[in-house]
C-alpha cells in the first residue's frame, strides 16, 4: 500500500469511528433504548441518524468524509 493511500485509509477509519461515537452520545441523550441499540448494532446508529438529521448532521458529515477517504485509498 502506498503511503498516501494508507494515510487516507487511517484518517477515514478515524473519522468513521469519531462519527459513530458522536452518534452514540446523541442516541443515549435521546433515548436509552436507542443508545443501547447503537452500542451493540453500530450500523443501526446511522439509520437512527437519518431520522433525527437536525441533531446528527455533523456526525453524518464526518461519516461521509470518512467513507470518501476510505474509498479514495482503495483506488
Amino acid at each position: 500500500m502506498e503511503p498516501l493511500s494508507a494515510t487516507f485509509w487511517v484518517f477515514g477509519v478515524i473519522l468513521l469511528a469519531a462519527s459513530w461515537v458522536l452518534l452514540l452520545i446523541e442516541s443515549f441523550k435521546e433515548d436509552y433504548a436507542w443508545g443501547l441499540s447503537t452500542l451493540f448494532l453500530p450500523p443501526l446508529s446511522y439509520l437512527y441518524a437519518l431520522f433525527v438529521w437536525e441533531k446528527t448532521r455533523e456526525a453524518i458529515l464526518l461519516a461521509v468524509v470518512g467513507w470518501v477517504l476510505v474509498f479514495l485509498s482503495l483506488g
